[in-house]
Order: C-alpha cells, then structure tokens, then sequence
C-alpha cells in the first residue's frame, strides 16, 4: 500500500522490510535457545530456560498487534510531496517491530511442535494441520481482500472501468480496514492459544535402582544441548540446506508465478487471482495425507515424492510454450509438492531437535534466518539478470520469467536432491555431542 502513495519510498520500504526480516530471525534463538556460562543456574549447576516457547510468542504477537495497522494505515501528517527519508523514518520503526514480532511469534509456534509431542508420525500431524490452517488462513485474506475492494474500491462513478479495476491511492481505505481486520482476527485466535495451550516440561527418566545403588543417590541431570554445540553437528548443517532449498523453491515459486502467468504465457488477469488459488487449495488437500504417506514410506521418501512432482512441473513448464488450461494442473502439481516438501522439511527439523525442545527455538531461528537471506540474494541475482532496464516488461522478458521459473522449481529442486542424499547416507543424529563431556 506504501508503493500505491509514494511509488518511490515504498520501494525503500520494501528493502528495509526484508533486511530487518533477515536480521530478526535469530532473535527467538536468544530468548528461548541460547544458553551460555552467564545464565542462571540451579542447584545442581544446570542453566535453566530463560523463556518459554509461549512467553516468547505471546510478547511477539503484542509487538505485531501494535505495529501491523500502522504499517497499511496512511503516513499522518505526510502527502505527495513527502520526501523518502521521511516516509522511511515513520514507516521504518513499525516495519522492524513487526518483524521482530513476525519472527518472534512464528519460530516459537514452530518449537512448540517438539515439546507438545513426542512421536515422529504425530510431529507430521501437527506441522501439516499447521500448514493447512495456513492456507485456510491465506484464503480468508484473499477473500476478504477481494470482498472489501468490491463493496468499498472506487465508489464514484465518473471514474472509468478500467481505471476502477487498477490499484491505487484510491484504495488505501480498504487496505486499513483489512488490516484491521486481519488484526482482529488474529488477536481473537491469539488469545484462544495462549489461553488453551499447556506447555508441559518433561521429567528426566530416572535409572531403574538395583542392589549395588546407594540409598541415597546425588541428584543428577541431562547436561543441556547449548546453540554452540549444534554448531558441531553435522545433521544440523544438513538439515539446514534442506530446509533452506526447500524454502527457495516455495518463496521463488509463489514470487515469480504471477510475472510467469502475465508475461510468459500472456493469461488474463484473473488468472494472477485464480492460480495461487488453485495452489493453495491442493496444498491444503495435500497436507491431510503426510501422516499416512510418512507413515508408510518414512520422512526421506515422502520428501523425495514431492520433489518429483515439483521436478515434473518444472519439465513441463520447460518444454511447453503455452498451457492453456492445463496452467490449473501444474499448478496443482506445483502446490502439492511445494506443500509435500514443506511439511516433511519441518518435520525433520523437529526430527533434529528430538528431546532438546529447550534450544528447540535457536535451531528454528537459524534456519528461518539461512532461507531468508538466500531468498534475499536469489532475487538478487534474478533482477540482476533482467533483460529490461527501461520499462516493466520488453519482448526479452518473456523468455526469461519462463526460464526463472524453470531455474526456481527444477534448478532449486536438483540442489535439494542432492541434500536428501546426503541424508540417506548419513541420517538425522547427533554424532558430536557427548552428554558425558
């Protein structure tokens, strides 16, 4: 909504946006993961959490309740002639508490997932209900965008059809009022988790005494799994780059499907509204069938499944010039796989984490912090290659969204492969850690 204002701050916005999004992930790891010699200690020496997973969500979502509406509301006391350092230094400080409070609430919903269940298959179960209720959650966005727009977009009618059916400043209303919205929601659904959520702690499992075992035994306890010694695991690397690909084909796909659809394959504007439609609700039917499928051929298969449907997207993307129709069956192909992929990624991650739900948020952290700055430098990189300097779109760039979206699907899936193999041959375990050491 900045960019429809002032064109030229929401452009720096937008820039400040994703730098403060990469530089917070890693906040949640301190608060919840990142356990050092200064921490306090218990009477037997062992440092204790400083906060849990739910502390930390909660103070996230105050941060993003008091911060989102502001950020789609108009700049007060700005107009057209507003300069971009202003516009910056008004939009910036709700921009990086919302960020804060994004990363913050997500990564610590994420290390809930370990530390309410135990059992690989029900890990699957939650992070996929998480996944649909995403979607569920997208579409209710997309809906109520596009109900707003129609009862409250452009209501003089001198203006022309074809002006109503473009954005712009015209609009910004409906945008503050789905903020709003949006934020209502949230808060109401907020508080029914912080509410209903029990977050238990586990007991130690204390050894079975024998003959030999004195009577009174000195009080013992599992040494902590700190953030440096994750730093010394391999899987932790390897899982890493998994999720990172795995985040790179779901981020670039969504990015670059609407370019793809309007200048590659020259489709109507409706189908920039109806194709990620099509995407989300074939992840959503997707997402019911991990539990089983993982049950049946485990977590590397039903990841490698997934990955040949996006690998069969990308064939067909690249050897057909128009689709037609057909556009709606790759981009059901396109989001049961990126959804397949998505969930499994998470549920090996909750996979590395196992029992160690205390440095659960420093891991999450980490590898949310690793896909944010390779999306960062993959769009980069992409702009960088564009053909057209002067205007949106020239004759060149029809080929090349056609190739990028090649490139992200098919390119990205080949590197992720190669990361599945790598955990074929060495599974998701801790190798260096010594809990004696």
């Amino acid at each position: 909504m900045v960019n429809l204002a002032w064109p030229a701050p929401g452009r720096v916005l937008a820039r400040a946006a994703h730098s403060s999004d990469q530089s917070v992930q890693f906040v949640p790891g301190p608060c919840g993961g990142l356990q050092g010699p200064s921490a306090p200690r218990n009477r037997i020496g062992m440092p204790r959490p400083r906060a849990s997973s739910r502390e930390i969500a909660k103070k996230g979502t105050v941060c993003v309740l008091l911060s989102f509406p502001f950020i789609f509301s108009p700049c007060l006391g700005c107009g057209a002639g507003t300069p971009e350092w202003a516009a910056l230094l008004y939009y910036g400080p709700f921009i990086v508490i919302f960020q804060f409070g994004w990363a913050a609430t997500q990564i610590a919903h994420l290390s809930l997932i370990p530390e309410l269940v135990t059992n690989d298959h029900e890990k699957v179960e939650l992070t996929a209900l998480r996944y649909a209720f995403t979607v569920v959650a997208n579409i209710t966005v997309y809906g109520a965008a596009w109900l707003l727009l129609r009862l409250q977009g452009s209501p003089h009618a001198d203006v022309a059809r074809d002006v109503r059916d473009q954005l712009g400043v015209r609009d910004v209303r409906v945008f503050q009022n789905l903020s709003l919205l949006v934020v209502g929601v949230g808060a109401v659904f907020s508080l029914l988790f912080h509410v209903g959520t029990r977050e238990g702690r586990r007991r130690p499992r204390a050894e079975e005494p024998d003959e030999h075992s004195p009577l009174l035994a000195p009080p013992t306890a599992q040494p902590l799994l700190l953030w440096k010694h994750w730093l010394r695991e391999p899987a932790f690397y390897q899982v890493g780059l998994l999720y990172m690909s795995t985040r790179l084909i779901v981020n670039l796909s969504q990015t670059y499907i609407a370019m793809y659809l309007t200048y590659s394959l020259n489709l109507p504007k409706k189908f920039i509204a109806t194709i990620p439609l099509v995407m989300y609700v074939s992840g959503f039917c997707s997402s019911f069938l991990m539990k089983p499928v993982n049950k049946c051929i485990g977590r590397n298969l039903t990841y490698f499944a997934g990955l040949l449907v996006i690998l069969a997207f990308a064939a067909w993307v690249a050897l057909a010039d128009r689709l037609g129709v057909a556009v709606y069956v790759a981009a059901a192909l396109l989001g049961t796989g990126c959804a397949t992929i998505l969930v499994t990624s998470l549920a090996m991650t909750a996979d590395l984490i196992g029992p160690h739900t205390h440095s659960g948020a420093f891991v999450y952290g980490a590898m949310s912090f690793s896909d944010k700055v390779a999306n960062g430098l993959a769009v980069m990189a992409i702009q960088s290659l564009h053909p057209c300097s002067l205007e949106l779109c020239c004759r060149a760039c029809v080929g090349f969204y056609h190739w990028v979206m090649v490139a992200v699907t098919g390119g990205v899936g080949v590197a992720a492969t190669l990361c599945l193999c790598s955990l074929l041959i060495w599974p998701i375990r801790l190798r260096s850690w010594d809990p004696g050491a």
